[in-house]
């Protein structure tokens, strides 16, 4: 292929704006299926945790065919959470398409996205999608989308950018909205007229950044980058510019290309196209492929920081390897550096000698979604409570900050703002549009920790939250976490339906009958402040005398069922979460005040 001939794209959007459809409706148009072939919904949406939430969580790569062009596609998560991997992936592509929803418009995660872009001077065709929508106004999506370029000082040659309107779902693109609805041809001639082809030149040494990591049982790690200078031969030996600037000498195994969402074996790749390489297992994101005889590392790719911390500690809960594959810390620790050479965003430190490690991350987000794919491996482990990393400047205490946006009926206005008054939000903003009101705050970290299940509640289940990260601002003072206490098992039993029957009118419980818990365990919520001791196995005492009322049916409430993001919202600093790959269960820290150990 020519490099003339070949354009790499980054799609970049907010959460469910539609990019994953977009892409699978881009390898239909070009053909790359047969008409019979039965194709996965979202084929790039790889992984189980993936599809069960409707996310991109990890950067694709993929290609398809249109004329005589190539053109390879870069599929991006939309949440802020794993921005990480937006940061670097977008070093591979030469020109994005920004994804708006025609009704939504530019959302918190577009605002991110988007600054990531301007940020690498990419140029930027903007597609309004889900024009189909019957509360659609793409024009006034196209106006918010403009001041958006403007906030974010974007050059001015970048403020004319291209419309391209689409409907992801229904496979069209249009120039104008006025124009027949056929196919996505209008959206693929605008790639290639507006996306220029990649820099550099096939004579130039060699140069391939790692930007994204694979991995494969018989050929080992995978290291996936665009060649932004030489040829790529197999069995061509080369020298590896680590991220601590030494040089190893490795020799390239395999070159992989991408065709749809496969990897095609090839012999060599020429300057420009995105490949993945084998032949160096020690190879992490950032490390440059370079010739021998002239090695020019790349500089290293810059990575926000992060601002959540929770510690992942070994299982020594009475139950502690029973349920579990992987259950000491050296487990942890070889999982856990595993994820950090491909996941740039995420920082581990050990806490000492056999104690567990702690592991930061971007948000609540981006470490459940690793808590969750560890536990499905295998792993048995606890975790804390999440906490925010604070900075000091000078002797003031600094925290980090989220812009936080809502969209809420009109009727639940007032139980949103009393609550994030509590939790320290400053208004920005409020605005009302057909009976929905949006609302703008800035809001401290630790004030959103747990607050999605509060607000869902207080909306009735129809509300939106989204954030973005805001920046660093003085600690805002103490904010009250929860508001009712645990109740807490005094003694290791089977729970007994009796006992909870009697114990659902203090609270809300988390477990049901016939359930093995252990003392200090937290089996549901106190209706007050205080934490309760409780004993869930107590059980009817049996006499041969009847009386009128004594037998009288138990009905018990159904338990709250306690997802792994709602335990990790719940807790509080002397309580952890014990993952396992069968339950998910909450415990006091000190078991032995509570009769345990």
């Amino acid at each position: 292929m020519e490099q003339s001939k070949i354009r790499n794209i980054a799609i970049i959007a907010h959460v469910d704006h539609g990019k994953t459809t977009l892409v699978d409706q881009l390898f239909k148009f070009s053909g790359s299926f047969r008409d019979n072939q039965k194709v996965a919904e979202r084929l790039m949406d790889s992984n189980d945790l993936e599809r069960e939430r409707g996310i991109t969580i990890t950067s694709k790569n993929g290609s398809f065919c249109y004329k005589d062009y190539r053109i390879n596609i870069i599929d991006t998560p939309g949440h802020a959470d794993f921005g990480g991997q937006v940061e670097r992936v977008l070093k591979m592509a030469d020109g994005t398409l920004l994804l708006v929803d025609a009704q939504e418009g530019p959302m918190p995660q577009t605002f991110f996205v988007l600054k990531k872009a301007l940020s690498l001077n990419l140029p930027i065709i903007v597609v309004i999608n889900k024009i189909d929508k019957p509360a659609a106004a793409p024009y006034k999506a196209i106006d918010d989308v403009f001041d958006l370029f403007v906030r974010l000082d974007a050059p001015s040659e970048l403020l004319d950018f291209p419309v391209v309107f689409a409907s992801g779902r229904d496979g069209y693109a249009v120039n104008e909205l006025e124009d027949e609805k056929k196919d996505l041809a209008p959206l693929c001639e605008q790639i290639i007229k507006r996306i220029p082809p990649p820099p550099g030149s096939p004579d130039d040494p060699l140069q391939v950044m790692v930007s994204s990591l694979d991995y494969s049982p018989y050929l080992g790690r995978l290291g996936i980058g665009k060649i932004t200078g030489g040829t790529l031969n197999i069995n061509k030996e080369i020298v590896v510019a680590m991220t601590d600037g030494s040089i190893k000498p490795a020799r390239i195994t395999n070159v992989f290309r991408f065709e749809v969402n496969q990897k095609v074996a090839v012999t060599s790749a020429c300057c420009g196209d995105i490949v993945a390489i084998s032949g160096m297992d020690e190879v992490t994101v950032g490390c440059t492929y370079t010739d021998p005889e002239n090695p020019r590392p790349l500089p290293p790719m810059e990575i926000d920081q992060p601002v959540i911390s929770m510690n992942f500690i070994p299982n020594d809960s009475p139950f502690a390897g029973k349920e579990g594959k992987y259950v000491t810390s050296r487990h942890l620790e070889e999982r856990l550096r595993r994820e950090t050479m491909s996941d740039v965003a995420l920082h581990v430190t050990p806490l000492g000698e056999g104690l567990g490690f702690c592991v930061q991350g971007r948000g609540e987000l981006h470490l459940s979604i690793l808590i969750e794919e560890m536990r499905r491996g295998g792993y048995e482990f606890q975790v804390t409570s999440p906490q925010v990393i604070f900075k000091n400047e000078g002797d003031t205490v600094l925290e980090p900050y989220e812009e936080l946006t809502l969209d809420v009926d009109d009727a639940y206005v007032g139980p949103v703002m009393e609550k994030l008054g509590l939790r320290k939000g400053i208004i920005q903003s409020m605005s009302s549009n057909n009976g929905m009101t949006r609302l703008v705050y800035i809001v401290p970290t630790r004030g959103l920790l747990g607050y999605r299940s509060e607000f869902l509640t207080d909306t009735k289940g129809l509300g939106v939250m989204n954030y973005i990260f805001h920046g660093y601002k003085p600690f805002a003072g103490e904010i009250k976490h929860r508001l009712r206490g645990a109740m807490v098992c005094m003694e290791t039993c089977k729970s007994v339906g009796y006992a909870l029957f009697n114990l659902q009118e203090r609270g809300t419980l988390f477990i049901g009958p016939g359930i093995d818990i252990y003392a200090g365990q937290v089996i549901g919520e106190h209706c007050r402040p205080e934490d309760l001791i409780v004993n869930p196995a107590k059980a009817k005492k049996l006499t041969n005398i009847r009386a009128a009322g004594s037998d009288e049916a138990i009905a018990l409430t159904p338990p709250r069922k306690m997802t792994l993001e709602d335990c990790i919202a719940f807790i509080n600093d002397d309580e952890l979460v014990e993952v396992t790959p069968e339950n998910i269960r909450i415990s006091k820290k000190h078991l032995r005040k509570w009769g345990g150990g």
